[in-house]
């Protein structure tokens, strides 16, 4: 448990640049951020690298590009154009292009862009600038980079999809790909010496995988890192889905689901609906006392300026791509004594942890 709450850069500095990116990552740096948050998939040789979801580029039924779930520039690739399949991710179909078909090398030659482009148009003009980091990128970054007052940076990456990547998925020759993102990401991490617990979260939307990183990986490497289960506002975890288990994320928030994910993790990482109403004054859920009284941190996620995220209470104006009143927002979970947050703005965050616990 840190002495303050935690700023989380949300895939970088991703209000200001292209998600993923090292200049994300670098400018939540230079903003003061505690950690930055690298979402890790795999490509075909089996490098971690830094995406939201595997999908690199996502087609609607008509054919036309999501630009809502597209981060890279590979559907303008000609040279890539047979890689277009339709996979089945954690049970939904998707069409598009995916990282685990492409080798990092290819990789590299794709470049970022800005995945909300109507909300987020001042970003569009990085557009085509950045490359796709590799995990190991992102960990150099990390380890000779500090804050403007002096802090070291840690990461907290989240293993994406990792009964996918494990079993489910299929590579274009039709093989499975057999990738256990928790042991590769703290391969990564033993080999670059980026071990300190100070300095390190892994976070996971599925459960078992954090259970193998508690009970076998990370002893097996001599490490005690913690580990941080996310919450979905509804559904449950997938790999629960596989293996029959009834369970949902609600169940894991209550006393005993708090006692459950105590066993093997140390903290949770939730929707913010979970924690406040969205009113203005919010009224609290229990949840942040529950999740304490077992020894669980809350980290909270996402926070972003834009009126299209915010509660009504905290908007201006009309218009979705307006930045509305982020900072009261945040500074109500402040005041709810959550442990972390999650943001897109990693400048406002600290302004406004700097202010509470000066």
């Amino acid at each position: 448990m840190h002495a303050r709450p935690i700023i989380i850069a949300h895939r970088g500095a991703s209000g200001y640049r292209p998600e993923h990116t090292l200049a994300g990552y670098r400018l939540a740096i230079e903003q003061g951020a505690d950690f930055i948050e690298p979402d890790l998939v795999a490509t075909a040789d089996g490098v971690l690298v830094a995406r939201h979801e595997n999908a690199l580029a996502v087609l609607d039924a008509d054919g036309s590009v999501n630009t809502e779930h597209t981060s890279t520039d590979v559907h303008a690739r000609p040279a890539f154009a047979s890689r277009l399949c339709t996979k089945r991710i954690d049970g939904q179909a998707v069409r598009g292009w995916f990282t685990e078909d492409f080798t990092l090398a290819e990789l590299k030659t794709l470049r970022a862009i800005e995945r909300l482009p109507a909300l987020r148009r001042a970003n569009t003009v990085h557009d085509g600038r950045h490359e796709i980091p590799s995990f190991d990128d992102i960990i150099e970054l990390a380890a000779t980079t500090r804050t403007p007052d002096g802090r070291e940076v840690g990461i907290y990456p989240e293993t994406k999809h990792p009964s996918y990547f494990a079993r489910d998925g299929a590579r274009l020759d039709g093989g499975p790909i057999g990738v256990d993102l928790g042991a590769s990401l703290v391969a990564r991490l033993v080999a670059q010496r980026f071990t300190a617990p100070s300095r390190v979260f892994i976070q996971s939307f599925e459960v078992a995988n954090l259970q193998d990183l508690a009970h076998r990986i990370l002893p097996r490497a001599g490490l005690a890192l913690p580990l941080i289960q996310l919450i979905e506002a509804t559904g449950r975890p997938y790999d629960f889905t596989l293996a029959g288990d009834p369970r949902r994320y609600v169940d894991l928030l209550d006393v005993a689901g708090c006692t459950f994910v105590a066993g093997y993790a140390q903290g949770l990482g939730v929707p913010k609906a979970l924690v406040l109403d969205g009113a203005a004054p919010c009224r609290p859920s229990p949840l942040v006392a529950t999740a304490h009284a077992q020894g669980l941190d809350v980290h909270v996620w996402t926070f972003r300026a834009e009126n299209r995220f915010l509660p009504p209470a905290y908007q201006r104006g009309a218009d979705p791509a307006a930045h509305g009143r982020l900072r009261a927002e945040i500074d109500e979970f402040l005041a709810a004594g959550i442990d972390g947050l999650f943001t897109d703005f990693p400048d406002i965050g600290v302004a406004a942890v700097r202010a509470t616990y000066a």
